[in-house]
């Protein structure tokens, strides 16, 4: 089980460092719902990202990744697909950067976040964690490595539970800080997201390269020779 969390870690991470959730979770608690719409938000993350995560070990078990030398393989071969990918991602990341001074524009939608409901929080939570492409693919690499280790049963559990529990702290943070601290957050959180607005071409450029590593190490370490 130690292998499998030491390896769902540093995916989880690269989840967690997503400058546009935080940015949104961010805004949700400047609105009039504050509270509520932070809260679902949450719940929309965490529901996500246990749901897909679960769904790739189910699958992962049918097909006797962790047992299997040619199912293991191809899992393998699959997180190093995804590792070329992110080193992509992070190419065209760093060339379509703002130029010196400028900011990174917000998308369209975030204008919109004053008037959410706690459904169209929690929705948009679901989205961000479970369909965006990035998230998506490290929390398939996710369930793969987590079958790849050969854990199964209630180390599975335990296994995806610390991935979702890491990859949902970004979006944790803020919200618990709000709850705990009211309209006296308001001032540090407005910092943090001009921070993330100011630096998202940077931070996620590193984060890709970083990724893209991680995932081809460890379709090399499990590959079966």
């Amino acid at each position: 089980m130690n292998e499998a969390i030491g390896a769902v870690i540093p995916l989880a991470l690269g989840i967690a460092i997503s400058p546009i959730s935080v940015i949104a979770v961010i805004l949700m608690l400047f609105s009039p719902r504050a509270r509520q719409n932070g809260v679902a938000f949450l719940a929309g993350w965490v529901l996500a990202l246990t749901v897909v995560g679960a769904l790739v070990l189910v699958l992962a078990e049918a097909g006797r990744v962790g047992s299997d030398d040619s199912s293991s393989n191809v899992a393998a071969l699959l997180k190093g697909l995804l590792g070329v990918l992110f080193l992509f991602l992070a190419v065209r990341q760093w060339r379509s950067r703002p130029a010196e001074g400028e900011q990174t524009p917000m998308p369209k939608w975030m204008a919109a976040i004053d008037s959410f409901t706690t459904g169209r929080s929690l929705g948009l939570a679901a989205l961000l964690a479970g369909v965006n492409p990035k998230n998506l693919a490290l929390t398939v690499g996710a369930g793969l490595a987590i079958a790849q280790a050969g854990v199964t049963g209630a180390s599975a559990v335990v296994a995806l539970i610390v991935f979702v529990v890491v990859a949902s702290l970004s979006v944790a943070i803020p919200v618990f800080y709000y709850l705990a601290a009211g309209e006296g957050a308001k001032q540090t959180l407005d910092g943090w997201r001009a921070w993330l607005l100011a630096n998202n071409s940077t931070v996620m450029t590193v984060l890709f390269v970083v990724l893209g590593f991680v995932l081809m190490g460890q379709a090399v370490a499990a590959l079966s020779f």
